[in-house]
């Protein structure tokens, strides 16, 4: 398939960096920079409130946080110039699978999406992600500057898969629910050969580049239009549900009901295992996670860290219920922490737990 990247113009290109560059120099210059500004207030905050008042008075944060807002802006504006100088071709895409395909594609044209899923443009994408085939396209760009080009190849998803996701070499079903357009789906094949790999999403746009992109690369995936927290599948009938950056993206209650839709579709002694993000205990850190709600356009970022997860998993009846730091970066999972890190960065951490054996 076409890779925009490969085809970009000597413009488009310099755009790219240009944008690139800058979210690079914010996370690793403007940030600790802001951290040194907030040490030499001498302020010892030990709440995120705390922190989040000292931190709305430094100089340096109005800074720090039109310039996130700002090359998020650029990012999508770069991304969706050079996806849609191409539509035609990107279109035809969509519909070039095989005769005989390897997986399959269902989509659910009655299916009504939430409120709180269409009411927003997540992560500021125009339109955001279910609005028009193209949206997927430019959702797939853009991803790939916002995590500084270290998730090329799929590594992000990869590590996730190899590190988190337990050895199951007779494995028969598993289920990626928010899958977007494929990326965390694609390495589960490998990882569990015998078993059928299914990918859940809302968005239409983002399933169909998934479901060709599967096809050009030979991997067998089942990608179906479906609410996470209500899928269809059987209950009882999976190895493994899975799922990556999708539950910091719902209101509180939707958080539960897709975790209690998990426990459903586990089968006895199946694993649940959810990347997603986890507070640090550091104040300041915190507070800058914290408030990357209203910079990025995340609404339900609060909602995320006001749940208690374990006891929403433990409600749901699951057991061993855990949070794991993990690093996007090389190490995957990493039960030690996230290590000295000066630079501004995600704490992505895997939340894990078991379906009790009957």
């Amino acid at each position: 398939m076409l890779d925009i990247e490969e085809r970009l113009t000597l413009d488009e290109r310099s755009a790219v960096d240009f944008v690139l560059g800058l979210r690079k120099r914010w996370a690793d210059t403007v940030y600790p920079a802001l951290r040194e500004e907030y040490g030499a207030t001498g302020a010892a905050a030990t709440t995120i409130t705390d922190a989040s008042q000292v931190l709305r008075g430094l100089p340096l944060y109005p800074w720090f946080s039109h310039l996130e807002r700002v090359q998020q802006k650029m990012l999508w504006k770069v991304a969706g110039d050079a996806v849609l100088s191409r539509r035609e071709e990107l279109t035809d895409q969509l519909t070039s699978v095989p005769e005989q395909p390897k997986g399959s594609l269902e989509l659910n044209p009655d299916l009504e999406l939430p409120d709180w899923y269409t009411d927003y443009d997540i992560h500021i994408q125009p339109g955001s992600f279910f609005s028009d085939d193209m949206s997927a396209y430019v959702y797939e760009f853009g991803a790939r500057i916002v995590m500084l080009r270290d998730n090329d190849g799929y590594k992000f998803h990869t590590l996730f898969a190899k590190t988190a996701l337990p050895e199951l070499p007779a494995a028969t079903r598993i289920v990626d629910i928010g899958c977007g357009f494929g990326k965390s789906t694609r390495p589960l094949p490998a990882k569990y050969p015998t078993a059928q790999v299914i990918g859940v999403d809302l968005a239409a746009p983002g399933l169909r580049l998934a479901h060709a992109e599967a096809e050009a690369t030979g991997l067998t995936i089942d990608y179906r239009q479906a609410d996470g927290r209500a899928t269809g599948i059987e209950s009882g009938s999976c190895d493994v549900v899975t799922g990556t950056m999708v539950l910091h993206e719902m209101p509180a209650a939707a958080i539960r009901e897709t975790i209690v839709e998990a426990a459903r579709l586990l089968k006895p002694g199946g694993s649940l295992r959810f990347l997603e993000f986890m507070l640090t205990g550091d104040p300041l850190r915190d507070a800058t996670v914290y408030e990357h709600a209203e910079r990025n356009n995340e609404p339900f970022f609060h909602d995320l860290f006001g749940s208690d997860l374990i006891e929403v998993c433990a409600e749901a009846g699951l057991t061993d219920v855990s949070w794991t730091p993990f690093d996007e970066r090389r190490n995957g999972v990493q039960p030690q922490g996230w290590g000295d890190r000066p630079e501004w960065h995600f704490p992505w951490a895997v939340l894990a737990a078991t379906k009790p054996e009957a």
